[in-house]
């Protein structure tokens, strides 16, 4: 739509100045609509175009574009002409992916505070490289309105008065189910749908617990699960009916499921890790003092987070220790497994706007998290939450403010809205 012809001259049309893109909005759906919808990406599409044509020099390349941000449909597709026409005005040719010497995904992200655009590069049998940029997103585009890369769905698994620490599930048939309350594990197993008692293992342990308790399991392959807790470790036995066996200890809790073998010292009269981590390696041996932590494996090693104690989140690779601005996240990390993006995927928590809080899905192309998901919201502050053993999906345990319950739910993701 170049060329229009208009019966007579709009006055307050030709006082303003749109940009072409946003021309025909204006005149479909109204002044305030298309400026409020559209933008001029023309500096932030030439940036990023600069850093691929440096990256990747001129030829044959296939560019993808995926918009993963709360960009209308339109808009991404124009940035997406846009960035095309810059790379060609570069030397680069845009041609089918078999046709390529090289492959262009551009994705359109946004973080709490700016659209930010991430291109992952690879050519033949070279290392893969990233090319990253960041843009102002206006104050009238929400974050809670966009769609993600990820759907979070929760299924409520158990509730009960007393504070749950964790819950593990054991697929299988039938599918049975252990619940770690503070002076207990509960067993149960699913028959018609409904969780039947099946045996309840007493925690022996010698001192008070700290008022804030914590506690972890984890399944085992030679028995049922061991049971961390503040100055305890319980293992149970391999055969039913099953025992439990409970001593004092200090040794490390592990921070996430295998392959990744890092565990942490816990303080056993507080609620959080003192940062010596286990094994420690590289130039950074220990962490800052730490509520949860969450892993991303990258192609050469393995990327930490680290939610810290002083709100701050620390992102940790062996070699260096960066800290994230802020990020309005709470105390309760963890990275899934999916497939989708990326392929990991970390679950952090914010305050919602009511009593309540929320958990959304992050992805980290680069050091910078993006929105990867709507936030799910839950009836109160979430409590602890965990990768379960398959590292595919997580434990969220929740206090529901109206009820007093606490409310353990299971978290699957799946790819796309």
């Amino acid at each position: 739509m170049r060329k229009a012809i208009y019966n007579s001259r709009i006055a307050i049309l030709g006082m303003l100045r749109f940009p072409p893109r946003c021309l025909r909005t204006v005149i479909v759906f109204g002044l305030l609509t298309g400026c409020a919808l559209a933008g001029d990406w023309g500096a932030p599409e030439a940036q990023l175009a600069n850093k691929i044509a440096s990256a990747i020099g001129p030829g044959a390349v296939a560019l993808e574009v995926v918009n993963r941000s709360s960009l209308l449909p339109a808009e991404a597709q124009q940035i997406r002409g846009d960035l095309q026409r810059q790379l060609e005005r570069m030397g680069l040719r845009i041609v089918n992916p078999e046709q390529a010497a090289a492959t262009i995904r551009v994705s359109l992200s946004e973080n709490l505070e700016n659209y930010v655009w991430i291109a992952e590069i690879h050519q033949g049998s070279n290392e893969s490289s990233v090319a990253m940029i960041a843009t102002p997103r206006p104050a009238s585009s929400p974050a809670s309105g966009q769609g993600g890369v990820v759907s979070i769905h929760k299924a409520l698994l158990w509730l009960q008065n007393q504070p749950i620490l964790d819950v593990a599930v054991v697929d299988g048939n039938p599918t049975e189910m252990a619940v770690l309350s503070p002076d207990e594990i509960s067993l149960h197993r699913l028959q018609a749908n409904r969780w039947q008692d099946e045996q309840t293992l007493p925690i022996v342990h010698p001192r008070q617990w700290p008022r804030d308790l914590r506690g972890r399991l984890v399944l085992r392959k030679d028995h049922l699960l061991d049971a961390y807790l503040p100055g305890v470790f319980c293992r149970s036995g391999a055969q039913a009916p099953l025992t439990l066996n409970c001593r004092e200890s200090d040794d490390p809790w592990p921070l996430a499921p295998d392959p990744f073998a890092l565990a942490a010292f816990f303080t056993p009269a507080r609620n959080f890790f003192t940062g010596a981590l286990s094994p420690g390696g590289g130039r950074t041996a220990a962490a800052p003092p730490f509520y949860s932590a969450a892993p991303l494996p990258r192609d050469k090693y393995t990327l930490w987070l680290f939610a810290a104690v002083d709100g701050s989140v620390h992102l940790m690779d062996g070699a260096s220790d960066q800290t994230a601005g802020k990020l309005g996240w709470g105390s309760d990390i963890i990275s899934v497994h999916t497939g989708c993006g990326t392929g990991w995927q970390v679950l952090a928590d914010e305050s919602g706007d009511g009593p309540g809080d929320t958990l959304r899905a992050f992805e980290f192309a680069d050091r910078e998290p993006v929105f990867a998901s709507q936030p799910v919201e839950f009836a109160g502050p979430i409590t602890a939450m965990w990768t379960e053993t398959n590292g595919e999906m997580a434990i969220a345990v929740s206090h529901n403010l109206t009820t007093g319950k606490y409310e353990a739910y299971r978290l699957s993701l799946t790819c796309g809205q």
